[in-house]
């Protein structure tokens, strides 16, 4: 993997940009806009406390590897729209996704939906997260055929992000009464978050069953933590989750490991409660699996892997099935999603602040690129050319 710099988006500096116009239809602040040809400008209030962003849409091209037959040496363009950031608050200002967010929710202005609606991919896609905390995605993927899977749940009859239910949850062999749950499935957030009720019995069952001294690291956000005896990681029992079907998704290490100077200080469980009866599953427990947002048949799939055993030695059909008759973008042909913003792909918990959290303004020559946290990304990958399969 080659390292590269990163800096600020500039619409200026790319011969590719186009401003998208209020009146384009995937502009939802078009009623603040004074003329039809005005830049659209956006608005976005995250559910991580006081974060938002606002800005102007921009248009641009995304320039993507191609992972057909085998090689990774030719290039996708895809036309995007972007959230062109000029004001941030919250998590912004502590440095939270510093290289941008990538828009991976169902709606219609996200990457995977209009990479899907112009033809390039299927309307499906994979993210794979290895022990390094590097990874992969790719648009298209809908996994393979003996994954495990379970569907996703709507919300208020709509799915504006992507939420599975939990039956149970076990800890080792044993599988826990009233530990069921909904979650949203959000890789941008680093641990993994349970309802009330679901964390006080998740959390003292593994501590029951861990032999291990209880202790607290100032700091770190988890109450469950443990020192070791060694200078190694002791084993510890692995955390179940139970999916209708009995479909079952197995997180081998639900621990983050504290290092001293020596190796192995000690371990926390990586799980924090949340009021309310809906969690979030985040990357931690997604470490070691290769997961499939499959959006044509409203369902998550997940296999294990590795990470590299997708790039090195398996053949993914990633194309579309058919080519749509209606590929994007186009002012036209695009419709506009309701409803407020969802989690943000945020890369790490954002700390609170006061509801007087200031804003940072940014000069109007660059603009923070509303983009995926590139620090847990390696590769972006879609399917190649051509795109009339069947």
């Amino acid at each position: 993997m080659q390292d590269r710099d990163l800096s600020e988006y500039r619409p200026s500096g790319s011969s590719s940009s186009r401003h998208v116009p209020c009146s384009h239809q995937l502009c939802e602040s078009s009623t603040n806009c004074k003329s039809s040809k005005q830049q659209c400008p956006y608005t976005v209030d995250y559910y991580t406390e006081n974060t938002s962003s606002s800005g102007l849409l921009v248009e641009d091209i995304l320039h993507l590897a191609s992972a057909g037959d085998h090689t990774l040496n030719t290039s996708v363009q895809a036309p995007v729209i972007i959230g062109c950031g000029m004001k941030q608050s919250g998590g912004y200002l502590d440095g939270v996704a510093p290289d941008g967010l990538m828009g991976l929710g169902p709606g219609e202005i996200s990457v995977p939906t209009l990479l899907a609606k112009a033809g390039l991919i299927r309307n499906s896609f994979s993210m794979c997260f290895d022990e390094e905390d590097s990874g992969r995605i790719y648009f298209g993927d809908e996994g393979l055929a003996t994954q495990q899977s379970t569907p996703f749940v709507p919300s208020d009859g709509k799915y504006m992000t992507y939420i599975v239910g939990v039956e149970a949850c076990c800890i080792g062999n044993s599988c826990l009464k009233e530990t069921g749950f909904s979650a949203v499935v959000d890789s941008g957030t680093s641990f993994t978050f349970l309802p009330d009720e679901v964390y006080e019995r998740i959390t003292k069952e593994f501590d029951r069953r861990v032999n291990a001294t209880i202790t607290s690291y100032p700091g770190y956000p988890w109450k469950y933590c443990y020192k070791s005896s060694s200078h190694e990681l002791p084993k510890v029992p692995y955390l179940k989750l139970i999916f209708p079907s009995n479909n079952s998704f197995v997180v081998h290490n639900p621990v983050f490991v504290v290092y001293g100077i020596q190796g192995v200080s000690g371990f926390c469980l990586a799980v924090q409660s949340v009021e309310g009866d809906v969690g979030t599953i985040g990357q931690n427990f997604m470490t070691g699996y290769r997961i499939v947002f499959d959006r044509e048949n409203m369902k998550l799939g997940w296999s294990p892997s590795n990470c590299q055993d997708l790039a090195d030695g398996e053949r993914m059909s990633l194309s579309p099935k058919e080519t749509p008759s209606n590929p994007l973008p186009t002012n036209e042909q695009q419709s506009s999603p309701g409803g407020r913003a969802v989690a943000p792909a945020l890369a790490g918990r954002a700390p609170s602040r006061p509801s007087n959290a200031p804003t940072r303004p940014i000069s109007s020559r660059f603009c923070h690129l509303n983009l995926l946290p590139l620090l847990v990304l390696s590769h972006v990958l879609v399917s190649s050319f051509p795109l009339n399969t069947t």
